[in-house]
């Protein structure tokens, strides 16, 4: 029941208004009114008949290009309007298309499937597996309420929007952004309640007002949604299209970049992201009351509830902290002894970031909760609940990249691009770039975004006869875009379902913040490159 359906005067009930929102919900598990009903059937089942025909119309279209590149374009066009429409789950849209691929003679299946043997792959299994950990025992949950209790943070809604922001972001530059979002969200709403009633008792809305339709509900939400993308940008394992944009960076250009040079580069751009961030959702969706009362007991009484770090959650922090430290000690090396170094080189090759992950990840199956009843940190039932959708799109994704190169799509993509637009610099390149990426990741994954943009600006530079460096890591950044609607990443569907976030102020900030973002991007990156990693630039 809506503010507008009850009878005037009765006072909300904010607890039962709150109960039942407390917890993530599936786009498939709430209640769609007739016309979203009728839109998302309309939708899917356009898909499922559009999807073959787009694949078969251009297949059969007159294209002067060689027969790999040819089917390689219309079976990725088919597989955009799968991801698009949905009509199959995402993860399986790549499947199709990978096996069309092959069936349909444009590769082997051995050279179509040798990306899911990819280092890449495994950084992220061992990553959601630790993330996991931290999810099943509540040490992240535990670092939210830590920051939270800060008294600078509890006094004022502007600060409680920001903190929730601050500690989405560092999460989710070591744990999944969906993952994160998912364990704040009923901390959030928690504390959302506590503002509702203060607003309630001090007559500052009407006595029938509807909790889940306050701003600084809408801010605080957001925050949560946009603050993961952000963060995932600070480390090269925060989000795959990071992974799959240095890959393609490293290979195309021969240079890598070390996971203390991506953060040294992404953190100023990220923090000044973060500001930007903070303006929009507060001047958007400024919150009813600046000052609040009654959070910090809140929080206390969580903190009190959590108790005393058990051994799960120490065993956690041990695995979490090894695999952290490994990540970046071949940095370490780099700044103390050079990256020409032997012993740079040799530690950079053993220490490779996948074998990094499994391994942390397997403390986990090692260190004991209960020696004595052979209990261990994690079982393999924890494990086998983590994303593995999310693993299969990534590796289709990474096969799409891959072909896309390896076939020359993306060499004629860039060089017909750069002839069409004209494109002659650095900066219009990089501009282009971010400006598509943005685009694409509005309506499809951001994984799927990185590995279909990236090997595409790639030779548009090559054909203009820069270095694709720049151009290529900014797509890499802007993939991760996408705050406009739901859908555009898992983050956004999550602060959505909690029924906070009304559709019209979720395409506004988002808007505003692509916009700001794409700025920082293009005009900032190219100054961090040349600092970092001097003339590479």
């Amino acid at each position: 029941m809506t503010a507008t359906e009850r009878p005037l005067g009765k006072r909300t009930d904010v607890d039962e208004a709150f109960r039942g929102s407390a917890t993530y919900r599936s786009l498939g598990e709430q209640e769609l009114s007739p016309a979203e009903e009728r839109f998302e059937k309309a939708r899917r089942t356009t898909g499922l008949f559009l999807a073959p025909v787009v694949t078969a119309v251009v297949a059969f279209l007159p294209i002067d290009l060689p027969r790999d590149q040819h089917l390689l374009a219309a079976v990725l066009l088919g597989v955009i309007v799968l991801w698009i429409t949905e009509p199959v789950p995402i993860p399986v849209g790549g499947l199709i298309g990978v096996g069309a691929i092959v069936v349909l003679g444009v590769v082997p299946a051995d050279d179509a499937l040798a990306p899911f043997g990819s280092p890449t792959i495994f950084t992220f299994i061992g990553a959601f597996i630790l993330a996991m950990a931290m999810l099943k025992h509540g040490l992240a949950r535990r670092f939210a309420m830590f920051v939270l209790s800060l008294k600078w943070v509890g006094a004022s809604t502007y600060r409680v929007v920001i903190a929730f922001g601050a500690i989405t972001a560092l999460l989710s530059a070591f744990v999944s952004n969906t993952a994160t979002v998912a364990m704040l969200l009923p901390t959030a709403l928690g504390i959302l309640a506590v503002i509702a009633k203060l607003l309630q008792d001090k007559e500052l809305v009407k006595p029938d007002f509807d909790p889940l339709r306050l701003r600084v509900g809408a801010a605080l939400m957001l925050m949560l949604a946009y603050g993961a993308s952000v963060g995932g940008l600070i480390t090269p394992v925060g989000t795959p299209p990071n992974l799959i944009g240095r890959g393609l960076i490293e290979e195309a250009t021969g240079e890598r970049i070390g996971f203390l040079d991506w953060m040294l580069m992404a953190l100023p751009i990220c923090a000044l992201m973060f500001v930007a961030l903070a303006a929009v959702l507060l001047l958007l969706n400024k919150p009813e009351i600046r000052r609040i009362e009654g959070v910090s007991e809140y929080v206390q009484q969580e903190r009190r509830e959590l108790g005393r770090f058990s051994r799960a959650e120490k065993n956690t922090l041990i695995a979490f902290g090894a695999t952290v430290f490994c990540w970046i000690f071949p940095g370490i090396i780099a700044i103390t002894s050079g990256t020409e170094s032997d012993l740079y080189t040799t530690i950079s090759d053993r220490m490779d970031e996948g074998i990094v992950a499994v391994l942390g990840a397997s403390l986990l199956f090692l260190l004991p909760t209960d020696w004595q009843a052979r209990e261990f940190t994690l079982n393999w039932s924890d494990a086998a609940k983590i994303d593995w959708g999310t693993i299969i799109l990534f590796g289709t994704g990474i096969i799409f990249g891959s072909l896309l190169a390896s076939t020359g799509l993306a060499e004629e993509i860039g060089q017909t691009s750069a002839k069409t637009l004209g494109l002659s610099s650095t900066f219009a390149i990089t501009i282009f770039a971010v400006i598509l990426a943005i685009i694409i990741s509005e309506t499809t994954s951001n994984t799927a975004s990185a590995a279909v943009v990236v090997p595409i600006i790639i030779p548009v530079a090559m054909a203009a006869g820069i270095n694709p460096f720049v151009p290529a890591l900014a797509a890499t950044f802007a993939a991760s875009f996408g705050f406009m609607l739901p859908v555009s990443t898992p983050q956004n569907a999550i602060a959505y379902g909690s029924g906070v976030v009304p559709i019209t102020k979720m395409i506004r900030s988002g808007i505003s913040f692509d916009v700001l973002g794409a700025i920082l991007i293009v005009l900032l990156l190219p100054v961090m490159v040349d600092l970092v990693l001097g003339s590479v630039g």
